[in-house]
């Protein structure tokens, strides 16, 4: 998880990095072979999947939302599959219900699909893709799980964060890369460059020449948080919070003090009587993401109290150019009309 990674897998590779690189070439050669010999089983409806090259957040949870609405503007009844990250569930699919369960026992990722689609969790993708067909879904978006998921996706979208790229470029432990960026890229059909900067331009350049597309697109606040003008103590547990930092400013919010905590860090009610009373302290406005106000739904008083107070920047995601989510749905539909045509 990124935030809870240590800082030095986002900078230049130095000699933690080169003092790992034996365990960093294990995790590698094992992360490369599942890649590439893994059984995964296919199924009946067209799956794409989005995901990361390397650990913690690199906007893909936004960018599966925008394919999701893409496909239902097309036609199309679309379902999300998840892992769950950190929910207590066990490996039998659950269909998520936004309104009944928590970001404890789902994981907070799911929570906010669910709001888009039909979301079905397991570690299992391949029967939570059986009970979405079977609920009447026609296009899956398998959200992460590109390196590890047995389940067949027709096309894989990689998105990477255009400021911190591939960090250091090494492999677990010694980096942040799930696997070899050369072995990533093979089983890929396109990147996604997320945001601005040129952290991203090493990724950019090997997938141009490996033939693949290469998209770029940018999150922005959405209308409606209200913190415009205000003075503001802004916390986030996700992979990059200064990301979200910026986007706050962005929205012209006044970031007096910022609070990061761990990647799906749940919030403790100490943590938030600790958060309330340094707002109320200083004079300053709570404002957090829409993934972390999901965690804080969990009914003691003072997550109560937090919820009345507080300010959700909720973020949308703009391609570049604005056809792109049509571009990879109809790309999805087409490699899946070739399976079929194969497999009969």
């Amino acid at each position: 998880m990124a935030s809870e990674a240590p800082p030095f897998w986002w900078g230049r590779s130095d000699w933690r990095a080169g003092l790992l690189y034996p365990l960093s070439a294990a995790y590698g050669f094992v992360a490369t072979h599942r890649l590439e010999n893994a059984r995964r089983e296919k199924t009946g409806v067209p799956v794409l999947c989005v995901g990361n090259l390397t650990v913690g957040g690199a906007g893909k949870t936004p960018v599966a939302i925008a394919m999701a609405n893409q496909a239902r503007a097309m036609g199309l009844t679309p379902g999300f599959l998840s892992r769950g990250h950190g929910g207590r569930l066990s490996s039998r699919p659950h269909l998520v219900d936004p309104a009944h369960d928590s970001a404890r026992s789902t994981g907070d990722e799911p929570l906010l699909l669910a709001r888009h689609a039909l979301t079905a969790v397991s570690p299992d993708r391949a029967a939570a893709a059986r009970v979405l067909v079977g609920e009447g879904c026609d296009f899956l978006v398998m959200d992460d799980g590109f390196q590890s998921a047995r389940i067949h996706h027709d096309y894989a979208l990689l998105v990477v964060d255009a400021r911190r790229g591939i960090g250091n470029g090494h492999i677990i432990p010694g980096g942040p890369m799930r696997a070899p960026l050369i072995a990533q890229l093979r089983r890929a059909d396109a990147v996604l460059k997320m945001g601005e900067g040129n952290g991203a331009d090493r990724v950019v350049r090997m997938a141009s020449r490996a033939g693949r597309q290469v998209f770029e697109a940018v999150v922005r606040p959405m209308q409606g948080s209200g913190v415009e003008g205000k003075r503001l103590l802004a916390f986030a547990g996700i992979g990059d919070p200064e990301k979200f930092f910026a986007t706050v400013a962005s929205a012209g919010g006044l970031v007096t003090v910022s609070r990061p905590f761990p990647d799906h860090h749940h919030y403790s009610d100490e943590d938030l009587a600790d958060l309330l009373a340094q707002a109320k302290a200083a004079g300053l406005h709570l404002v957090t993401t829409a993934k972390d106000a999901v965690r804080i739904h969990h009914g003691s008083p003072v997550a109560e109290a937090v919820l009345a107070a507080l300010h959700v920047v909720e973020i949308e995601t703009v391609f570049s150019p604005e056809n792109v989510p049509e571009v990879i749905v109809e790309a999805t539909l087409e490699a899946f009309r070739m399976r079929s045509e194969r497999s009969r």
